[in-house]
């Protein structure tokens, strides 16, 4: 059986597992069909809570802040999405979360057909990816690792197994 828990380990304040079962209902997941073909476009996270707001204000004086039924189709389709999508999720903030020491520069990224170092500032910009076509990667993951620029969206790092931070 594939091992499912992936540790962040080495030079941190705290040595933390990762679950990628559960990442399928985490906010911060991207789609990973259209997550390399997007320009890299950098909001700020006021711009977009503003434009979130936004959207729904305009949305209860066109509609009423009575729910209307559309909303249930809307969760329907975002179930569906769920269900059918590839997605993956950024890698840095459970490295924050580990407490990365000050006089760590290198990740070692265990997988499947060995080692890659990578500095800290790539292995930050990581996408994990998580689930394919709506199941999760029991083939040859749990995860696979993404370069943040998509270089090697076509070849990803396969069964990844572990992060040390060295």
């Amino acid at each position: 059986m594939m091992e499912s828990i992936i540790p962040i380990k080495g030079k941190t304040n705290y040595q933390i597992t990762l679950d990628p079962s559960v990442w399928i209902f985490d906010d911060r997941k991207v789609n990973l069909d259209t997550y390399f073909n997007q320009t890299a476009e950098n909001h700020d996270e006021t711009e977009k809570y503003t434009q979130s707001v936004s959207k729904h204000w305009d949305r209860e004086i066109m509609e009423g802040a009575v729910f209307p039924p559309t909303l249930k189709s809307e969760r329907k389709y975002e179930k569906q999405k769920l269900l059918e999508g590839t997605y993956g999720i950024p890698l840095k903030p459970f490295l924050l979360n580990a407490g990365i020491k000050d006089d760590a520069k290198i990740v070692l990224v265990e997988h499947r057909d060995g080692e890659l170092e990578l500095p800290l500032e790539e292995a930050q910009k990581l996408i994990l990816g998580f689930s394919k076509s709506g199941r999760p990667l029991t083939e040859d993951g749990p995860v696979h690792a993404y370069y943040g620029d998509g270089s090697n969206s076509n070849d990803p790092l396969k069964g990844v197994k572990s992060f040390t931070v060295k």
